[in-house]
């Protein structure tokens, strides 16, 4: 499982406090745990914190309010989503407006991503051991 530093550690524990509405909508729904799927929330990732994270699919989920529309952020979140993919993940990105008017929606896409991913890692997991 991927680790934070103890200052990342420490900030994700602040973000958990204060998590956005967007954040709390779609956590309700996760922490359901739907499909089984375990997520954890504000989890701290090296110098980063995922929003949420489902160690299984290793999928990490942002939710992007509009802020991320602007001034140096989506440069940020670039080189923020390349050092979660260098170390095997996939990042999903979701529009805090989408959780807000389709949030069964989004847990579905979510929930559905994570499954492919699992099955995928596990397929080629097979292959490695024939």
């Amino acid at each position: 499982m991927l680790q934070g530093t103890g200052d990342t550690q420490a900030r994700s524990k602040r973000l958990r406090q204060d998590m956005s509405s967007a954040e709390i909508a779609l956590w309700v729904a996760l922490r359901t745990r739907p499909a089984g799927l375990k997520f954890r929330r504000q989890h701290p990732s090296g110098p980063f914190t995922a929003d949420f994270y489902c160690h299984d699919a290793r999928l990490v989920v942002e939710v992007d309010g509009a802020a991320h529309d602007f001034g140096d952020r989506p440069v940020r979140d670039a080189a923020r989503d390349r050092w979660f993919e260098a170390r095997g993940l996939a990042v999903l990105r979701v529009p805090a407006g989408d959780v807000f008017r389709e949030c069964d929606a989004v847990v579905r896409h979510v929930t559905a991503l994570a499954i492919d991913r699992i099955s995928h890692r596990s397929a080629h997991a097979g292959e490695d051991r024939a």
